[in-house]
């Protein structure tokens, strides 16, 4: 299939679209909607197909018999990230922020402390605030545009409090792939800490060529603390089947999630369980590396593009495909250069101080959109930061 050519989302109850006027005052007539963590892509053929064999068969009952459905998700583990899963270890979630606020609710209690990596997806201190537990900052370096860790800074913040921490793997927004050696660190840091470490891996197939991640349940000695969290839905562009694996080996930690799902009665939607199914094959495979050369070569343009505007700094990005760009050396304070994306560029794009700690000057772009849209957003910022060039 082409990626040049996206259907029109506007008034199709899509939120990107729809809700940028009323959240960033850029109108979808004219406007550029960059903000929202899902691409402009058509979904991938055999997924297509799935939904409209549902269509055609015209019954939308229970879903039974998750055996395919498992196999595909081990499958696809095994194929893709030379991870072995029994299919007994997976749980179903009503997509991954789900998941994160299942983890919460499984393995952690009001005032608990839970540990972020800032800046960092910002639905994980919402749900962290939500359920009355307290969100600890430890922030990253910034390393010369090159996100890192320093757990010398982070082991003397902690208080005894901390129950868990959650990794963003690649990470959102930074785009960084963590290499094995800072896995192994932020294992220790979970041992050293006796924390329960969610590792949201839910970019891991949206590597740039050149990049390998590493699934955390490679790292040795961290079974006993470690939840994995993974989907088809970023991968595909699905996001609206709201279905994520919850993938827990260590059988306590496994119990413990199985009693708060049963409390609260969550079942899987069935058309998120087709549309997984059909997502994790040979064609779907083939799909996503297409896919992720595409995202390569609009990084390629955005990048070049916007690294030529005096003061703006796009972060190299390794994996997903959303441009984190840093405003700091454009002297602006934060009001002023928001304000010229959105008012003389007409881009909608998330603000940084929404992703916590280190994310004050900079905003995030998405790139997965047909070329030519990513050609006029360079264009667009080309031209509202023209006097500095």
């Amino acid at each position: 299939m082409s990626f040049d050519h996206a259907p029109d989302r506007r008034n199709t109850h899509c939120v990107k679209w729809d809700a940028m006027e009323q959240l960033f005052g850029v109108s979808p007539d004219d406007g550029l909607s960059m903000w929202v963590a899902d691409m402009e892509f058509r979904a991938a053929p055999p997924i297509q197909k799935a939904v409209q064999d549902m269509v055609d068969h015209g019954v939308y009952g229970y879903f039974g018999d998750e055996s395919k459905y498992r196999a595909a998700i081990q499958w696809w583990m095994a194929e893709r990230h030379g991870w072995q899963i029994d299919p007994s270890w997976i749980f179903t979630t009503h997509g991954l922020v789900n998941g994160t606020a299942m983890c919460i609710d499984a393995y952690t209690n009001p005032g608990d402390g839970i540990v972020l990596f800032t800046p960092v997806y910002h639905a994980f201190a919402r749900v962290i605030a939500a359920a009355e537990r307290q969100v600890v900052e430890c922030e990253l370096v910034n390393n010369n545009g090159r996100y890192e860790m320093d757990f010398t800074a982070y082991d003397a913040q902690m208080t005894g409090n901390e129950r868990m921490v959650i990794l963003c793997s690649p990470h959102n927004p930074g785009g960084r792939v963590w290499t094995k050696a800072e896995l192994q660190a932020v294992a220790a840091f979970a041992k050293r800490h006796e924390l329960i470490l969610v590792s949201d891996e839910i970019h891991h197939d949206l590597t740039m060529p050149g990049q390998t991640h590493t699934p955390m349940a490679h790292i040795d000695g961290i079974t006993e603390r470690l939840i994995m969290m993974t989907a088809t839905t970023k991968t595909f562009n699905i996001a609206g089947s709201h279905v994520g694996n919850v993938i827990i080996e260590d059988p306590d930690l496994r119990a413990r999630f199985a009693k708060r799902m049963a409390a609260l009665g969550m079942s899987p939607n069935s058309f998120g369980l087709f549309m997984a199914t059909a997502a994790y094959t040979p064609e779907g495979a083939a799909w996503v590396d297409d896919c992720c050369a595409y995202i390569n070569e609009n990084r390629k343009i955005f990048d070049t593009g916007v690294n030529a505007i005096p003061g703006l700094a796009s972060m190299p990005l390794e994996a997903t495909y959303l441009a984190w760009v840093d405003f700091t050396n454009t002297g602006m304070a934060r009001e002023e250069f928001t304000a010229r994306v959105q008012d003389k560029a007409k881009i909608a794009a998330n603000h940084g101080p929404t992703f916590g700690k280190g994310g004050e000057s900079f905003l995030r772009f998405n790139l997965g959109a047909p070329r030519v849209q990513v050609e006029d957003a360079v264009a667009r910022l080309q031209k509202a930061f023209a006097d500095l060039q």
